[in-house]
């Protein structure tokens, strides 16, 4: 395989990941799939880390975030475990 479908398949990969964010966190649903109110907050976020306020927001997004990725995890293990014999 050549280096650019490589790195194509990569950052497909990557956007589809990102979208995949978007879809969990309910955004699809709580904007009726408008895709110009998605942008905007995302254009919000954007502004709102490169302001004087970035890394305050930046480390309450990611405590957030990463506490719905633990608790994710800890609903999967269980239904792991609530399935076996």
């Amino acid at each position: 395989m050549r280096t650019w479908q490589v790195e194509r398949r990569k950052r497909t990969r990557h956007l589809i990941e990102l979208g995949g964010l978007v879809v969990k966190a309910g955004i699809i649903e709580l904007t009726n799939d408008n895709r110009a109110a998605i942008y905007g907050a995302l254009l919000w976020i954007a502004a709102k880390l490169q302001s004087d306020e970035g890394e305050r927001a930046r480390n309450l997004w990611t405590a957030k975030g990463t506490q719905a990725f633990d608790a994710e995890r800890r609903e999967e293990g269980m239904g792991r475990c609530a399935a076996s014999p």
